[in-house]
């Protein structure tokens, strides 16, 4: 686990690369809840 950590958050192509995952998530999470928002059944 320590290898693992190290690997990921040690040095900048880890960080960069961990930065990279997170963030593509949260674009996904914004979009699927963009969707779901517009798509909602006018009142």
């Amino acid at each position: 686990m320590a290898f693992w950590l190290d690997l990921m958050f040690g040095n900048p192509v880890g960080l960069l690369s961990m930065i990279v995952i997170f963030s593509t998530f949260g674009i996904m999470t914004y979009l699927m809840w963009m969707f779901i928002v517009k798509s909602a059944p006018k009142e």
